[in-house]
Order: structure tokens, then sequence, then C-alpha cells
């Protein structure tokens, strides 16, 4: 699986983070996109004009809250920013609502409903580092925090069983993701988690999992532009944060890895019996892959010599050690599971194709 951060190394970010996120809720009538020597900022209208750069992730979401394709506002923010920031105020002054900005490092990270329930990323880990830490066997191998979310990954080391396949002792080991969001990007969940010891590859699977959306009771308040304190979500952060520590403590149920366990074998004996590069070419259409990371897939299958429901498997997740972006990585992951979870039909369509 891809390393991220140490421990220590995330802990150090996210305390460092937490001394530089400020949230406000404003009414857009009183934001603006400018384009000043900076860039192209948002101008806030709070007594005084303060000038904010924009990320990723709130550029998306300005883009789809005023309604201009994702394509067509990249375009003009590259080569017309005073065009899109004539748009964007336009629709802000026209069709006036309260939305939650999200700030780090001065920067808009995220353009949010007033009524998104700001769970942070300091908060889940508090909660869930003492329950992994402290549970014999436990063991954390990976944890990350990018501009999208939040990720911790742990095994159980006494909790292991074998896979027969092509690969003699395909050891696999049962464990646990948790991830967050702080930005819109997806809900707080917990997740069962597999590592394969041979090569280390890290599944994911969605059967079974937690997740609670980011939706809370709409922010109440008058002003035009109102910060917020942590003062406000705590009450509504706690009942959700201990249900998170009661699945991180149930996750680890042997029965159901074991029925997990028990997917895997009856996965070496589904075969590809079409052509595996065609085979490749239907897995990239069915989960939207590009050129680059289906020729990825297709030499991990090749170089495994596996040409089964579990060879692919494992070809996805092998591929997810060849990306750069640890979101991306995660995903691959994921993919894998989503293979093993595949109705028959969706299989057949890869296992026949020619």
């Amino acid at each position: 699986m891809k390393q991220g951060r140490t421990l220590t190394e995330l802990a150090q970010e996210l305390e460092r983070q937490a001394a530089s996120k400020k949230d406000f809720v404003a009414d857009t009538r009183s934001l603006k996109i400018e384009t000043t020597d900076a860039g192209t900022q948002l101008a806030v209208q709070n007594g005084e004009v303060k000038h904010y750069n924009i990320g990723s992730h709130a550029h998306r979401q300005i883009a789809d809250r005023v309604g201009i394709p994702a394509k067509y506002y990249e375009r003009m923010l590259v080569e017309q920013p005073r065009l899109l920031a004539d748009n964007v105020n336009t629709w802000f002054d026209a069709k006036p609502e309260r939305r939650l900005v999200r700030l780090l490092d001065n920067r808009a990270r995220a353009f949010l409903s007033d009524k998104f329930q700001r769970i942070d990323h300091f908060d889940v880990v508090k909660t869930a580092l003492p329950v992994l830490l402290n549970t014999k066997g436990v063991e954390v191998v990976s944890c990350e925090v990018t501009d999208a979310r939040l990720y911790i990954k742990w095994i159980n080391t006494a909790m292991t069983a074998e896979v027969k396949g092509k690969r003699v002792g395909d050891v696999i080991r049962a464990g646990g993701i948790i991830g967050n969001s702080e930005v819109g990007m997806g809900s707080l969940f917990v997740k069962p988690f597999a590592e394969q010891l041979v090569c280390l590859n890290g599944m994911i699977r969605d059967k079974d999992a937690f997740r609670r959306a980011h939706l809370g009771r709409t922010i109440e308040g008058e002003n035009v532009v109102q910060f917020l304190t942590d003062e406000t979500k705590k009450a509504e952060d706690h009942a959700i944060l201990l249900k998170v520590r009661d699945v991180i403590n149930s996750a680890m149920d042997e029965v159901a890895f074991r029925k997990w366990v028990d997917d895997m074998q009856n996965a070496t004996e589904q075969r590809i019996e079409g052509n595996p590069v065609a085979a490749v070419e239907e897995l990239a259409s069915q989960f939207s892959l590009n050129d680059g990371e289906q020729s990825s897939i297709l030499r991990h299958l090749i170089e495994g010599a596996d040409l089964s429901r579990y060879g692919v498997m494992n070809a996805v997740t092998r591929a997810s050690q060849d990306l750069d972006s640890y979101d991306r990585a995660t995903d691959f992951e994921a993919f894998g599971g989503a293979v093993l979870d595949l109705p028959q039909a969706s299989w057949k369509r890869i296992a026949v194709a020619a």
C-alpha cells in the first residue's frame, strides 16, 4: 500500500492546521471574486475587505453552486479571469444565500452549505488513536492528510488467514480504515481493510462500512459575515465521535473477516475466459480509469500470471502503489474491494471480453 506520513508527522501537521484554520458563514452578496496581483482571489466584505486565495476544491464548489460547467470555469480561470469574476459575482448577487467558507493558510479551501457539519480531522484522530493504540495486536500501517481527506489504515496482527491461489502462502491480515473530509469531498467513514503480506497490497471493502455524512443543522446567525468557533459544533460532534469509537472497536469482527477471505478464495476460481487486454479495457470502462491507470493494471496482471477475479483484484491494488496521489491510491484500494464484490453480470462482461 502507499505510504504517507508517520503518526508523529500526522499529529504535527494536524496541530499546525488547527492553529491556522478559520471558518465563516457569509451572505454571497458580501463575497466577490476579484483578479489581483496575487491572482484570482475571494474578497470578503466585513467592515473591511479581506482577500483570500482560492483552493482547487473551493473553485469546483463555486462553479457547481453558480451553475458554470467545470471545464468552462477552468478555462475562464486560466484565460479570462475577469470574465470568470463577472460571471460568478453576477450569480452571487442574483441568487443570494448563506455559504460556509473554510479557510486554511489564508486560502479558501471549501465553499459549502451552511448545513455542513464540521467534523474536523484533529477530533477524529483524537478519538480513533487511543482505541487503536490500546488494542493488542493493532498496528497503524499507513496514514496521511491531503487537501481532500484524512486517512488512517490499521491491521490486526492476530487476525490472519490464507488464500490458496497462484501465489503460495498468500496471507491476509484484517484491519480497517478511517477517513474524513473537512472540505465536502466525502463522508466520515470506517471501512474494513485487508493487507496481503506477500506484496503489502491494501484492499478496502464497502460492505459493513460505517458512514456519516457531514449534514447538520443550519448554522444560526444573522451577521452578514459570521466567523465560527469550535463551541458551536462540539455537542453534535461528540455523539458522532462516540459512534466512531464504537465502530472501530467492532470493525475487526472475525466472522466478517473469514467471510471476506472465503469470497477471495472463491474469486481464485473465477477465470478470465476472453482476452486479458480486453478484460482490463472493460474493467477500465466500469471504473472510469484513464489510459495510464489501465496500462498499470494490465502490466501487474501479466506479471502476476493469475487470470482470475482474484488476480484482477491483486493487479488493481498493486497498481495503487504506482500512483503519486495518496487519494487516488486509496481509491484503487477500494476498487480492489469493488472487483471482489462486482455483481456476476458485471464480472462476466470483464471475463468474456474479447
